[in-house]
């Protein structure tokens, strides 16, 4: 009995896109958390009202992270473009889910 063992279904290439919406919908949260953290911890204090000096090993981080502060705004589009990158993702993980079940009856049939 030489029966063919059937295909797995490619759970990794899902999990790996919700991966990468994930990321892409909350970059800005992170930067914003980034730059904070980086900033408590030297003990400077950044806002996105202007720069604000912050030294850091000698050399003044301010600038860069008053950048990362800001770039937190980009959350108001990369979230809901996130959240609806994942409805797509959902939608074609169902609609491929059940094709490949289907298709997976027809063989033993």
């Amino acid at each position: 009995m030489s029966e063919t063992r059937p295909a797995k279904f490619p759970w990794w290439a899902y999990w790996l896109f919700l991966a990468v919406i994930a990321l892409f919908a909350f970059a800005p949260v992170l930067s914003v958390l980034a730059a904070t953290f980086i900033a408590d911890s030297n003990g400077c204090y950044v806002n996105e009202g202007g720069v604000n000096p912050c030294m850091i090993g000698g050399a003044d981080w301010g600038p860069t992270l008053y950048t990362l502060f800001v770039l937190g705004w980009f959350m108001l589009a990369t979230i809901p473009l996130g959240g609806a990158a994942f409805f797509v993702w959902l939608a074609s993980l169902i609609i491929h889910r059940i094709a490949w079940g289907q298709m997976q009856k027809g063989k033993r049939s």
